[in-house]
This record gives structure tokens, C-alpha cells and sequence, in this order.
């Protein structure tokens, strides 16, 4: 059983069966929704929205610690994590997917593990490579299996927020060899890390970065809507077919 976080543009799993909602509480506190055991495409999940069903959690706020203590009280055997993002690299236009291998963590402020306060141990976790590689594969495959075009590299740049970057610091990250742009990356991943929950991120591109494409002066907040709701059509299939991966 897999668990699957919703972000921006997926607070619902559309095509969930058997819904069983489930309020929930960790020792890190309450995570940012109830959880919903279900069946996708016949197999059963856990989903999760991010930001809350009513999107009303910004990206700072996120309980990151609870959100995979829950899931991890839950039982699942690894999370796929959909994450809305703004494309850097030329190719990464508004509407295309992306399974990023690498990140770079620029957030603050933000509790980044679960090994801090004065009855934890020290405790040091390879984050060499930040995403599983099998179910980076999974996902691959299931969008190859679906014809559905997909980026199978990428590094994912995460910001604080929740404002948008300056150009500014777009160029930064561009120089600093970052392909995409979001705000809820991390800790979440390295949280998965240290609970020993496999993690992969399906990343859509919701906007050229500030500074690139249509975003040269500012980015266009009125078309984002619509090219999410585009491109959830070929992420849910690809959650389906992903899950039923072996």
C-alpha cells in the first residue's frame, strides 16, 4: 500500500473507490488533512492533501513531521508526492511532468527532521541521492506503459515561499544548476528518509520560473489554474498505473 500526497491542483484523489476517511493525530501533532484509505485502480492507498481540502496551508505552515508520521502510522510501504513547480530549464514549459532525481534545499525557518530536542539522538542519514530510485522507476514506467510524456531527470529547487521568486533568484538557482522551482519539496523528502519510507515526487509544471517564458515581468497567477487542471488528466492515470507497479 502506497501513499500518495496531493499539492496544489490534487487536494481530492479523483477515481479513489471505497473512501474511508480517518482523522489522525502524531507525537509531532495533527497532519494537514485526514487520511483517505481507498482503492485506485482496484489497488489500496492512502492519500493525503498536502495543504489541506481546503488549500488553506501555506507551504511554511505544513506540518511536514506529522504528514509522514502519519502516513507512516498508517502502514504504507513508500509515498508518491505530487508537487506543483515552476519550470527553470527551457524545456520545463507550464503543463509538462517531471520525476526530479536531485534537489537543493533552500527553505528556512523550517524543522527539517525528526531527530532534534534533547531525548533524540544524533543521528546522521544519507540523503546522496534524495529520491528512491524504484520508485522514481515506477513512475517512470507507468508513464511510459501510458504514453504520456515525462522528464525523467530534473533538480527541484525548494524555496521557502510562500511568495514567488524574484528573477533575481531564479538566475541564482539557474546557475546553481536547478531545473524547477517549489515550495514543499523539503523537508518532506528527508522526513521519508529518516522514517524509512521510500519517496519519489511527480512534479507538474505549473508556470515558467519568474524571469523565463510568459513570466519575463510577472508570472501570469490567473493561467495556473487552468494548466493544472490540464495536466491532473495525465497525472491520475500515471498515480493508477504507478501504484500497481509491482
Amino acid at each position: 500500500m502506497l501513499g500518495i500526497i496531493g499539492g496544489s491542483g490534487l487536494a481530492k484523489l479523483v477515481g479513489l473507490q471505497n473512501v474511508r476517511r480517518e482523522i489522525t493525530r502524531t507525537r509531532w501533532g495533527q497532519p494537514s488533512s485526514a487520511l483517505s484509505f481507498g482503492d485506485l485502480d482496484g489497488v489500496s492507498v492512502v492519500f493525503m492533501a498536502r495543504h489541506g481540502y481546503g488549500h488553506t496551508i501555506a507551504p511554511q505552515d505544513i506540518n511536514y513531521r506529522a504528514n509522514i508520521a502519519a502516513l507512516k502510522q498508517a502502514g504504507v510501504a513508500g509515498i508518491i508526492s505530487v508537487a506543483t513547480v515552476g519550470g527553470i530549464r527551457s524545456d520545463l514549459v507550464p503543463g509538462k511532468l517531471a520525476v526530479p532525481d536531485q534537489l537543493i534545499d533552500y527553505s528556512t525557518g523550517r524543522v527539517g527532521t525528526y531527530y532534534s530536542g534533547p531525548d533524540q539522538p544524533v543521528v546522521h542519514v544519507d540523503f546522496t541521492q534524495p529520491y528512491d530510485a524504484a520508485m522514481r522507476s515506477r513512475l517512470l514506467a507507468a508513464a511510459h506503459h501510458l504514453e504520456t510524456p515525462v522528464f525523467d531527470t530534473g533538480c527541484y529547487a525548494c524555496m521557502s515561499g510562500p511568495r514567488l521568486e524574484t528573477a533575481a533568484e531564479i538566475r541564482r538557482l539557474e546557475r546553481d544548476g536547478c531545473d524547477m522551482v517549489g515550495m514543499t519539496g523539503m523537508p518532506e523528502a528527508v522526513l521519508a528518509r529518516e522514517a524509512e519510507l521510500p519517496y519519489a515526487a511527480l512534479a507538474v509544471v505549473a508556470n515558467y520560473a519568474a524571469g523565463k517564458g510568459d513570466a519575463s515581468s510577472a508570472v501570469p497567477m490567473d493561467a495556473i489554474g487552468l494548466v493544472l487542471e490540464e495536466a491532473m488528466k495525465r497525472v491520475l492515470p500515471i498515480l493508477g498505473r504507478a501504484v500497481r507497479q509491482p
